[in-house]
C-alpha cells in the first residue's frame, strides 16, 4: 500500500516546510469530513498570520531603536512631553497608567523614559522598590491586577459538545444519506402510510444520529485532553523579589512592579527594563525573526517578552504584562497555528485517500448493477415504463446502499486513529513525569534506536554534595568528620579568606532568607553544593558580598566551561578576578598555587603533578571536580574588556558527589535488550564520565569514550569509523553534541533522541528526532527547542517515553490492520453481492453501525493499549521500514478471505443449513443471520488485532478498561439490534440456536488467526 504513496505523502517528524504540510492538503481526493479529517493538524493561514505579525515587528523594533538613537542626541534640548495621570490610576497609588508604559517599552522610546525619571523613576511610579520589589499585600495586589491587568494571554474559548456534533454532522456521506432518509421518509409515508412506510428513513435518520453523537463524544474527550496538556505546557515559573523575599513564582502571577531575576536560558517573561546586571544579550528572533543578538544595557533598557536570554543576568523591572505586550498578541495567533502533524498522520491520510477512491469506484460500480439488475428485470416483468413508489423506494435503497458503502471504504478512521493514540498516549505519558510538547514526538520515540544522554541529573540524582577537597595543596575526605572539623580550624585564615571571598562572589547561586527566617540557597545544584560547603566553613554569604563590589561578571557557559567575576575588594581599593569551573582547564590557566602554610608560591611542575594526580582520583571516584582560583588585576578593567584567561593563583580543588539514580543501570539495561544504543555526552571530566557510565551500565568492553577536543580533531574518514564504538564523551561542547546527533542521523540513519538542559543545547535539541529537555535543571530555551519535556529530569522516564513511543506505533498499526480487514470484505461481499444476486446483504442502517464499529470504536479499543514490557524486547523500527508491513498484510488478507468464504457460504447455503426453507421471511431472518456473523466476525477479529505476531491475544486483555467496555458495549448494542429494532435495521429476533451459531462462526477467526500465524511465515 505504501508504495503507491509518492514522496509527497511524506513530511518530516519535525520542523517540515509549510510547502510539505499544504502539499499533502492537496492531494487528498476523498475526504468525506474536511473539518474533522483536518481538526487536528496545523492551521496554516493562523501561521502565515503570526509570521506577517513578526515581520511587523521586526521593522516597528527597527524603527524604534533609530528614533531611540535620535533621542538620546537630541534629548537635553527637548522639552519634556505632556503626561496626566488618569485619575483611576492616581487613585490606587500609582503614577504611570498601563498604556503609557505599553508605549515606553514597545517603542524603546527614551525620551519619554528620561522624562519619567529613567528607570527608577518608572519604580517609583509603579509604586515598587528596585531591592524588595512590590508590596504582597491583597488589596494592592488586586489594585495593580485591575490597573495593569494580568500576565495571562487570551486562549481561544473551548469548544461546546454541540459544535464538535455539529462537525460531525458535515460528513458529505452522512448528508446524502440524510437526503435519503429524508426522501424515503416522503415515499415511504406516501406510500404505505405511516408508522410503517417511516421505517426505513427513520432507521437511516437513528443510524446517523447515533455515528454522530459517538463520533462527537470521542473529538470532544480528545480536545479536553489536548488542552489540559497545553496548559501544563504554558507552566513557567521565574525567580521574582517581592516584598523583599525572593522566591520562585508562576509567569501568570507576575505585575507590573515586580523585580524579576534572568540568567541564561530565561525567557523574559513580560515587557520590562533592565534594572542592573552583567553581560546581557538577548536573542528576540522569536518574536521578531531578526536573529542577530541585542545587549541590553543602562543606556538599551528595554527588555520585550517572549526574548530569550542568550549570555549574561540582570534583574529587570516588570513594566508590561498579558496581551498589552506584543508577544501576547503573536502567542494569541500562534495557539490558533496548531501542531504539525505526524509522519504517520500524512502516511495515513494518503492510505486513505487511495481506498477512498477504490471504495468510491466500487460504490459507483455496486450502484449500476443493482440499477442494471432491477431493469432487466423490470425489462422481463415487462414492466420497464411502468413506475410506482415501491419502485422508487428500491432505486433509493440501492443509492443509499452505494453511498453507505462509501462510508465504509474511505477509512476516514485512520488518521484520527493516530491522533486518538497520541493523545491518551500523551495524558499517561504525563502521568509517568513526561510533557509531550510536539506530537510527532510521541510517535517517533517508538522508532528511536540512539539516545544521546547527558550524565548530571539525568543518570545522577542531582542531590550535589561536596565531599572532598585539596585546599591549598593537602586532601581532605570531608564526609570524616575529624577531617571537615580540621579544615575548618586549621586551614590558615588568609586562605580561607580567599576560599570564602571565591565561593560566595563567583556564583550564579544565592543565600536567601525567607520571612519565617529560614534559610534556603537558590542556584543550580552545583552551585548549592558549593555555597553548602562555604557555609559549612562558617562563611556569611550576604558579609562576604557587602565586602565586596562586582565590577564584571561572566557566567558559567558550556562553550568557556568556567565562570569568572571581577571584584573591587573595599579593603585595599584593588581589583581582584576569581575563576572556577572544569578542574584541568582552570588548572592550565594557573602558574601559581597557594600552599599548606596559606602562602602563594609558584606552581612547579610537581605541584602541577600532585594536583592533576587529585584530580585524577576524584574523577575516578566517580566525583565531579571543579578548580578555583583567583588574581590580583593591577590596572582597571571596563565593563567591555575580557575578564583574563591566565595568571591566576590556584586556591584549591574540590569533589562533588552525585549519586546515579535508582533504577538507570536496570533502564540502561532495557534499552539495550530494546536495540537501543545510550550514549553519554557530557561536560564532566572524562575520568569522571567513565566511572558514571560503567556504574551505569553504558561503558561496555569495546566501548569507547573520548574527549569533545579530540573528537573535534578527527576527519570524516576517522568519525564515520569511530561514531559507532563512541559510549562515552566527555568534556563536550554543544557543538560536539550536535556534530554526533548530525552524523548519527544523517551518515547511519539512526533515528536519534537527545537530553539537554542548557541554552547551547539547542542547537542538539533542534537537530536530534526526538528533543528531551530536563523540566527541573532545564533553561526555558532549552525546554522550548525540545519535543519532550522530562519533568523528574529522570533517565528511566525517558525509557518509559521509548515504551509509550513503541506503544504508539503498534496500537495504530493494530487498529490499522483491523480497520482494513474490515473495508476489504465490505467492499468485496457488497460488489459481489450486487453483481451476483442484485441485491446487497448488508443495508444502509447495518453498514453504518459496522462503520461505526471500526471506526470510532475500533479506534477507541485498539489505538489505547497500554504499554507491556514485551515492547521493550523488540528491535525498533528505525527509520525506513515500512509501516504497513508484511505480517499485517498476512492477518488482514487471511482474515478478509475467511470472513469473505464465511458470508458466501451463508449466502449460498444459509436457507438449508438454518432450515428457513418455506418460512414467509426467510430471507429477511437469512440476512439477520449473515449481519449478526458479520458483526460478530469482526469482534473477534479486534481481539486478534491486540497481537500481530503472538497466538496468545488474550494476555492482558482485563488490563485495558476500554477495550472491554467498548467490546461489552458493542455486543450489547448489537442485541438491542437485532431482537428490538427489526422494523428500523431491516433485522428480525434470532432463535438461541441462531444466535449461538453466528456467534461461533464469528469465533472461527480466533483459529484463523493463530493458523496464520504460526503456519504462513513471512
Amino acid at each position: 500500500m505504501e508504495s503507491f504513496l509518492s514522496d509527497k505523502w511524506e513530511v518530516k517528524g519535525k520542523n517540515s516546510p509549510e510547502e510539505v504540510l499544504q502539499r499533502w492538503r492537496n492531494l487528498c481526493g476523498v475526504v468525506k469530513n474536511p473539518k474533522r479529517r483536518f481538526r487536528f493538524t496545523a492551521n496554516l493561514s493562523k501561521r502565515y498570520e503570526a509570521a506577517e505579525m513578526r515581520k511587523t515587528n521586526q521593522e516597528k523594533l527597527r524603527i524604534a531603536v533609530l528614533v531611540s538613537k535620535a533621542a538620546f542626541q537630541f534629548i537635553q534640548g527637548m522639552q519634556p512631553s505632556d503626561y496626566t495621570v488618569p485619575e483611576g490610576v492616581e487613585s490606587a497609588g500609582f503614577q504611570i497608567c498601563a498604556d503609557e508604559l505599553e508605549s515606553i517599552v514597545e517603542g524603546h522610546d527614551a525620551k519619554k523614559l528620561n522624562f519619567h525619571g529613567g528607570v527608577l523613576g518608572i519604580a517609583s511610579k509603579l509604586a515598587s522598590d528596585p531591592s524588595s520589589g512590590i508590596a504582597r499585600d491583597r488589596e494592592s495586589l488586586q489594585k495593580r491586577r485591575e490597573i495593569y491587568g494580568r500576565n495571562k494571554f487570551e486562549e481561544s474559548e473551548l469548544q461546546s459538545f454541540w459544535i464538535f456534533v455539529w462537525e460531525a454532522l458535515q460528513d458529505m456521506t452522512l448528508m446524502i444519506l440524510g437526503v435519503c432518509a429524508f426522501v424515503s421518509l416522503i415515499v415511504g409515508i406516501a406510500t404505505e402510510g405511516w408508522p410503517k412506510g417511516a421505517h426505513d428513513g427513520l432507521g437511516i435518520v437513528a443510524s446517523i444520529l447515533l455515528v454522530v453523537f459517538v463520533t462527537a463524544t470521542s473529538d470532544y474527550g480528545q480536545s479536553l485532553q489536548f488542552r489540559d496538556l497545553d496548559k501544563e505546557k504554558k507552566k513557567v515559573s521565574v525567580q521574582v523579589t517581592r516584598n523583599g523575599y525572593r522566591k520562585k513564582r508562576s509567569i501568570c502571577r507576575l505585575l507590573p512592579g515586580d523585580i524579576v531575576h534572568l540568567s541564561i536560558g530565561d525567557q523574559v517573561p513580560a515587557d520590562g527594563l533592565f534594572l542592573s546586571g552583567f553581560s546581557v544579550l538577548i536573542d528576540e528572533s522569536s518574536l521578531t525573526g531578526e536573529s542577530e543578538p541585542v545587549t541590553i544595557n543602562s543606556e538599551n533598557p528595554f527588555l520585550l517578552s517572549g526574548t530569550k536570554v542568550q549570555d549574561g543576568s540582570c534583574k529587570m523591572l516588570v513594566t508590561t504584562v498579558g496581551m498589552r505586550t506584543q508577544w501576547g498578541k503573536l502567542m494569541a495567533t500562534l495557539s490558533e497555528g496548531g501542531d504539525d502533524e505526524t509522519p504517520l498522520q500524512v502516511k495515513l491520510n494518503g492510505v486513505a485517500t487511495i481506498i477512498g477512491k477504490i471504495g468510491l469506484f466500487f460504490a459507483v460500480v455496486t450502484f449500476a448493477v443493482l440499477v442494471q439488475k432491477m431493469f432487466l428485470r423490470k425489462w422481463n416483468e415487462g414492466t420497464a415504463l411502468k413506475w410506482n413508489g415501491d419502485n422508487a423506494m428500491e432505486l433509493l435503497e440501492y443509492f443509499a446502499i452505494a453511498v453507505t458503502i462509501v462510508v465504509v471504504a474511505v477509512p476516514e478512521g485512520l488518521p484520527l486513529a493516530v491522533t486518538l493514540s497520541l493523545a491518551f498516549a500523551m495524558k499517561k505519558m504525563m502521568n509517568d513525569k513526561a510533557l509531550v510538547r510536539h506530537l510527532a514526538a510521541c510517535e517517533t520515540m517508538g522508532s528511536a534506536t540512539n539516545i544521546c544522554t547527558d550524565k548530571t541529573g539525568t543518570l545522577t540524582t542531582n542531590r550535589m554534595m561536596v565531599v572532598k577537597s585539596c585546599i591549598g595543596m593537602k586532601t581532605r575526605d570531608l564526609s570524616d568528620s575529624s577531617q571537615a572539623n580540621e579544615m575548618k580550624t586549621g586551614t590558615p585564615q588568609n586562605l580561607l579568606k580567599t576560599l570564602l571571598e571565591s565561593i560566595f562572589n563567583n556564583t550564579g547561586g544565592e543565600v536567601v532568607v525567607d520571612k519565617h527566617g529560614n534559610r534556603s540557597i537558590l542556584g543550580t545544584p552545583t552551585e548549592t553544593a558549593i555555597l553548602e560547603f562555604g557555609l559549612s566553613l562558617g562563611g556569611d554569604f550576604h558579609n562576604a558580598r557587602d565586602s565586596c563590589f562586582i565590577v564584571k561578571l561572566e557566567p558559567f557557559n558550556s562553550t568557556k566551561k568556567r565562570m569568572s567575576v571581577v571584584l573591587q575588594v573595599a579593603e585595599d581599593k584593588g581589583l581582584r578576578a576569581h575563576t572556577k569551573g572544569a578542574s584541568e582547564i582552570v588548572l592550565a590557566a594557573c602558574d601559581k598555587v597557594i600552599n599548606e602554610q596559606g602562602e602563594v608560591a609558584p606552581l612547579d611542575e610537581e605541584s602541577k603533578n600532585r594536583l592533576n594526580e587529585t584530580i585524577d582520583q576524584f574523577s575516578n571516584e566517580a566525583l565531579r571536580t571543579l578548580c578555583l582560583a583567583y588574581m590580583d588585576i593591577e590596572s582597571s578593567i571596563s565593563t567591555e574588556d575580557a575578564i583574563p584567561s591566565s595568571g591566576y593563583t590556584c586556591i584549591g580543588i574540590v569533589g562533588i558527589k552525585d549519586p546515579i539514580r535508582p533504577g538507570v543501570p536496570e533502564s540502561v539495561s532495557v534499552c539495550r535488550s530494546a536495540g537501543v544504543t545510550v550514549r553519554m555526552v557530557t561536560g564532566d571530566n572524562i575520568n569522571t564520565a567513565k566511572a558514571i557510565a560503567r556504574e551505569c551500565g553504558i561503558l561496555t568492553e569495546g566501548g569507547v569514550s573520548i574527549e569533545g577536543p579530540v573528537f573535534r580533531e578527527k576527519s570524516l574518514e576517522e568519525l564515520n569509523e569511530l561514531i559507532p564504538k563512541i559510549q562515552v564523551m566527555a568534556r563536550s561542547s554543544p557543538m560536539d553534541k550536535h556534530t554526533l546527533v548530525k552524523h548519527l542521523r544523517t551518515t547511519f540513519d539512526e533515528v536519534v533522541a537527545v537530553t539537554g538542559d542548557g541554552t547551547n543545547d539547542a542547537p542538539a535539541l533542534h537537530e536530534a528526532d526526538i528533543g528531551l529537555a530536563m523540566g527541573i535543571a532545564g533553561t526555558e530555551v532549552a525546554k522550548e527547542s525540545a519535543d519532550v519535556i522530562i519533568l523528574d529530569d529522570n533517565f528511566s522516564t525517558i525509557v518509559t517515553v521509548a515504551k509509550w513511543g513503541r506503544s504508539v506505533y503498534v496500537n495504530i498499526q493494530k487498529f490499522v490492520q483491523f480497520q482494513l480487514t474490515v473495508n476489504v470484505v465490505a467492499l468485496a461481499v457488497n460488489f459481489y453481492s450486487a453483481c451476483m444476486t442484485g441485491n446487497a446483504p448488508l443495508t444502509a442502517v447495518q453498514l453504518l453501525w459496522v462503520n461505526m464499529i471500526m471506526d470510532t470504536l475500533g479506534a477507541l479499543a485498539l489505538a489505547t493499549e497500554p504499554p507491556n514490557d514485551h515492547l521493550m524486547k523488540r528491535s525498533p523500527v528505525g527509520r525506513s521500514r515500512d509501516f504497513i508491513n508484511a505480517i499485517m498484510w498476512r492477518n488482514i488478507l487471511g482474515q478478509s478471505l475467511f470472513q469473505f468464504v464465511v458470508i458466501l457460504m451463508l449466502q449460498s447455503y444459509g436457507k438449508t443449513f438454518f432450515r428457513l426453507h418455506g418460512s414467509s421471511n426467510s430471507d429477511l431472518v437469512l440476512n439477520t443471520i449473515i449481519f449478526n456473523t458479520f458483526v460478530f466476525c469482526q469482534l473477534f477479529n479486534e481481539v486478534n488485532s491486540r497481537e500481530m505476531e503472538k497466538v496468545d491475544v488474550l494476555d492482558g486483555i482485563m488490563d485495558n478498561s476500554i477495550f472491554v467496555t467498548v467490546l461489552g458495549s458493542t455486543v450489547f448494542f448489537q442485541i438491542i439490534i437485532i431482537e428490538f429494532l427489526g422494523t428500523f435495521a431491516s433485522t428480525t429476533p434470532l432463535t438461541l440456536w441462531q444466535w449461538f451459531m453466528s456467534i461461533s462462526i464469528g469465533s472461527l477467526g480466533m483459529p484463523v488467526a493463530v493458523a496464520l500465524k504460526k503456519y504462513v511465515l513471512v
